[in-house]
């Protein structure tokens, strides 16, 4: 797969339900990162599976689930996106100690997400 999903996310009202929810749902290990805000859900077993976030949702914004797709170039892959109908949500921003992302919405307004890849 050229742009494979390395992320997914789940936000809501309460981070700490939604993690304690989806740790005894499938097991998976919750590592905090953001204290009492956002955590990381690891699947944890036999390497299958990809890590996610789970935690409270920005500036009490509504939830959403959304995955990450890793792309070379941010700022090229959202011009592609709004050429063909999606619209950016989130321009090219650095997470502290972490990647660089960005969000659209697709053509029917689902929230995505993109991670740059390391190339």
């Amino acid at each position: 797969m050229a742009n494979p999903v390395v992320h997914f996310e789940v936000v809501g009202k309460d981070a700490q339900a939604l993690q304690g929810f989806y740790e005894d749902a499938f097991e998976w290990q919750m590592e905090e990162a953001i204290p009492n805000y956002y955590a990381m859900a690891l699947p944890g077993g036999d390497d299958s599976g990809i890590n996610g976030g789970i935690g409270q949702a920005m500036c009490g914004g509504a939830g959403h689930v959304t995955f990450y797709v890793e792309v070379p170039d941010l700022e090229a892959t959202l011009s592609k996106i709004e050429n063909l109908g999606g619209s950016r949500v989130m321009e090219p921003t650095d997470v502290p100690e972490g990647p660089s992302i960005a969000m659209f919405t697709d053509p029917e307004g689902h929230l995505v997400g993109l991670v740059k890849g390391d190339s």
